[in-house]
């Protein structure tokens, strides 16, 4: 890593503005206050010690999880500077204490930075309930302390001598600001490990204190082995594909590759920041790779004269790629304070016109490869011809009561037309499907009972799931389309709501049917319509005849406890043991069921669950199984693909 020359001291640092907005509106800073929002101040006080690495000035990145929640990060950079600054205060408790404050404004401290441009360390310290700074600089320790939301607890004071040189920064998130404050080792080590790819040669370590699990992450040929971590289950197509560049004073570094995958994906990193909802760089990208391809089909006579070009779509199935960008700091914008999608126009052109060329030369310097890149397309195109020709007949059945006899025999419909409040169930077994028509309010909510387990779509092309009877029915159920023809405004339902057994079977049924929308209804989950029954485990006769439903152990353990009358306990074993009244009443009643809402915060994390959870390599999934989805002693499962994890988060309706 080359060397940044430019003077960081504290004279470096300027002041823009002050810190209790922060605690009033954390979601303006770090997204939400959920566990997503709670990891991203990991992220912030991570970025800053990547941007020292970034700069050339630090090799080993520590992160450690204590034993009392809170986090610490170490680096062996510079040190953040202990001078006096112009305000009075010392720069360190300026940088930390005082929103838009840091040496990455101007031409000072840093080239590029990923940083949330000086206000991310300070948002950690304004939501954190301890913050405490130690710097190791100039043969001296530093530590400087803060308490309740940046409350200045002991202003920097030396405290020793040294000869190492770093920062470290310890925090307690504030449970005034958190629900919930535990943080996740996998969570972070997916974010920890896709930064270590993207530093070559940078050493990152992530320990946990309670289980003293430890972990380190260092790559010296970055991003050609993120993708191989990302391909390695699948039959490549083509080699690695190095892409770099500069254009208008932006960097690019792209890696790329084919497989026999069916599904696309694409990383996009800006200042070494992910930038999860894409931008003009992955804009950019996908434009330049998809005008390089449809030329050498054409030059190539692959494609005809008369043929149409191929389909961006298309020409992305099975591609794995990542675009990275360092963009100046003068030139660096995102959209959102949490920079998940970034807004530089300039990277638009600097992406696609590097893309173009380097593609437009390896296509010609690898024929037998890009053909077969171009073939695949071609295939693709198919499928997504067969899946175009089966959204239209699902719009030409609509309103002919004879047409789609398959699905009628099945469905069972709502009567109402107001797709925003209609609620689609997926039940499994006829059983459960036939007390579930019975005990329906057939207003609002549609029955379609699944026989038997569906067909795992991890493993199967489009253009063969459209022959399974149960995918057909679902997606005509449905009735927005798949595959990249999907199109959630079509939906005819405003939820679809997954009702299986509370047992390994009805757990494998739904994380079949969540691989199905994940692949080829994507936004059907980004858009909050996909839901996970949860029905109760227990029903409690009392000996005066009165009865209560319980949906877990610890709830039952609490009322064993309490209850002053005797009762008899059954165990649900499955959905059709419940009667219709009391499957409305427990599991479908929006006034008292619970549903736990499907979401994706990490597309790579999501991607990576369901290459292991439907893949064949068994001792993987059951290490990944005891990582991130919890089963309590009667095998209930929550899931809910959620910030680098799969977790659950459970929605009560009716409040």
């Amino acid at each position: 890593m080359a060397k940044v020359t430019n003077t960081y001291d504290e004279k470096s640092i300027q002041v823009l503005e002050g810190l209790e907005a922060v605690r009033k509106r954390p979601g303006m800073y770090i997204g939400s206050t959920d566990v997503r929002g709670l990891h991203h101040l990991v992220w912030e006080i991570v970025d800053n010690s990547i941007d020292e690495a970034l700069a050339g000035h630090a090799t080993e990145i520590d992160v450690v999880l204590e034993k009392n929640g809170s986090v610490t990060v170490s680096d062996n950079g510079r040190g953040v500077p202990t001078g006096m600054h112009s305000t009075g205060k010392s720069a360190a408790e300026v940088i930390f204490s005082i929103l838009h404050a840091g040496g990455k404004f101007g031409d000072g401290g840093y080239k590029t930075s990923g940083g949330l441009h000086g206000v991310g360390s300070s948002v950690v310290n304004a939501l954190s309930s301890k913050f405490k700074v130690t710097i190791y600089r100039d043969k001296k320790i530093h530590e400087l302390e803060f308490e309740n939301g940046g409350k200045l607890k002991t202003p920097l004071t030396e405290i020793g001598n040294t000869y190492k040189t770093g920062t470290t920064v310890n925090f307690l998130p504030d449970t005034k600001i958190f629900p919930i404050v535990k943080f996740n080792f996998s969570t972070i080590s997916e974010r920890l490990k896709e930064s270590a790819f993207l530093n070559s040669g940078l050493k990152i370590t992530l320990t946990d204190a309670t289980t003293e699990k430890k972990i380190a992450y260092m790559f010296e040929n970055g991003l050609n082995e993120f993708i191989k971590d990302l391909t390695e289950e699948f039959t490549p197509i083509t080699d690695t594909i190095k892409i770099e560049g500069t254009s208008a004073k932006i960097e690019v570094e792209i890696a790329l590759k084919y497989t026999e995958d069916y599904n696309e994906t694409i990383l996009g990193f800006a200042n070494n920041v992910k930038t999860g909802d894409g931008g003009s760089h992955i804009t950019g990208f996908k434009s330049g790779l998809v005008r390089a391809m449809n030329d050498y089909a054409k030059n190539s006579k692959i494609l005809k004269d008369k043929d149409p070009r191929l389909d961006s779509n298309d020409l992305r199935e099975g591609l794995t790629a990542i675009v990275t960008v360092k963009v100046p700091e003068n030139l660096i914008q995102y959209e959102g304070q949490t920079k998940s999608k970034l807004g530089t126009i300039e990277a638009k052109g600097a992406t696609e016109s590097i893309t173009f060329s380097h593609m437009n030369f390896w296509l010609q310097e690898n024929k037998v490869q890009a053909t077969k890149i171009i073939e695949k397309a071609l295939i693709a195109r198919k499928a997504r011809d067969e899946a175009r020709k089966a959204r239209q007949a699902i719009r030409d059945a609509k309103g002919k009561s004879n047409s789609n006899r398959t699905l009628l025999g099945k469905l069972t419909p709502a009567q109402g037309r107001r797709r925003e409040i209609n609620e689609l169930y997926l039940v499994e077994g006829d059983s459960a499907g036939g007390s579930a028509k019975s005990g329906r309010d057939r207003s609002f909510q549609a029955i379609l009972p699944l026989r038997g387990k569906v067909i795992n779509s991890e493993k199967t092309k489009l253009v063969d799931l459209m022959k399974n009877e149960e995918i057909n029915i679902i997606i005509n159920a449905i009735g927005a389309g798949v595959g990249s023809d999907f199109d959630v405004a079509d939906a005819n339902y405003g939820k679809v709501i997954i009702m299986t057994d509370a047992d390994t079977d009805g757990a494998h049924i739904q994380t079949l049917l969540l691989t199905f929308f994940f692949r080829y209804m994507k936004e059907l989950i980004l858009s909050k319509h996909v839901f996970l029954a949860l029905p109760p485990l227990y029903k409690l006769t009392y000996s005066d005849k009165s009865m209560q439903y319980v949906w877990d152990e610890i709830e039952l353990a609490n009322i064993a406890k309490t209850a002053k009358k005797k009762f008899e306990i059954q165990r649900y074993k499955g959905l059709g043991e419940m009667n219709a009244d009391q499957l409305w009443e427990t599991t479908m009643d929006p006034s008292k069921r619970k549903l736990i809402l499907v979401s994706i915060e990490d597309a790579l994390a999501a991607e990576n669950a369901f290459k292991v959870l439907m893949g064949d390599d068994v001792e993987k999934r059951k290490d990944w199984i005891d990582m991130n989805v919890k089963f309590t002693l009667e095998d209930e499962q929550k899931i809910t693909i959620n910030d680098q994890e799969s977790k659950s988060q459970q929605q009560e309706e009716g409040q």
